[in-house]
């Protein structure tokens, strides 16, 4: 596989669907903490995929080789005393495709179209002990605070989730 990595925004699934659930089944069964609990089947996957598409929800994905390889969420809040904030949601790369640089820039197309959606606050949360938390760090991310035994894992441990915030008001 090479680096051919391009960031694209989903607006339509219809093309994607099966893609999109078969990373999401990957990172599930490689211990992710983005929901769901392993094993978690392509049939679960679509499901879920296709309860995403809403008009304040917008679905980044990275392509490696023309192949989905990793999706972000930026969920635009829709009250009114939030309509300067959103929410990264989902960041998933599929197990065999990082280490990349994929993640990252996911999350930068994520930031640039927050700004374009007159957003200047980016909150997020990961589960404690996570490679994320160390990208998110990286990125400018600021700790808010910890929930201890805020997520179940697969072996039934209660796990703490990270709280983190951004400002990206220029």
């Amino acid at each position: 596989m090479s680096n051919n990595i391009v960031i694209e925004r989903l607006t339509s699934l219809e093309t994607s669907i099966e893609e999109l659930a078969s990373v999401l089944v990957q990172v599930v069964e490689d211990g992710a903490s983005v929901g769901f609990l392993p094993p978690l089947s392509q049939e679960e996957a679509i499901r879920y995929w296709r309860s995403v598409p809403d008009p304040e929800v917008l679905l980044f994905v990275a392509r490696l080789d023309g192949r989905i390889a990793a999706a972000v969420q930026l969920q635009l809040c829709g009250k009114l005393n939030g309509s300067h904030r959103a929410e990264i949601a989902k960041l998933m790369t599929h197990p065999q495709c990082r280490r990349r640089g994929i993640a990252r820039k996911l999350m930068l197309a994520a930031e640039e179209a927050a700004l374009e959606e007159n957003r200047s606050l980016l909150v997020l949360d990961t589960r404690e002990g996570d490679p994320s938390n160390l990208l998110y760090a990286s990125l400018g991310y600021q700790l808010a605070g910890r929930i201890p035994g805020f997520a179940r894992s697969a072996d039934g441990s209660l796990d703490a989730t990270m709280i983190y915030y951004k400002n990206i008001g220029r």
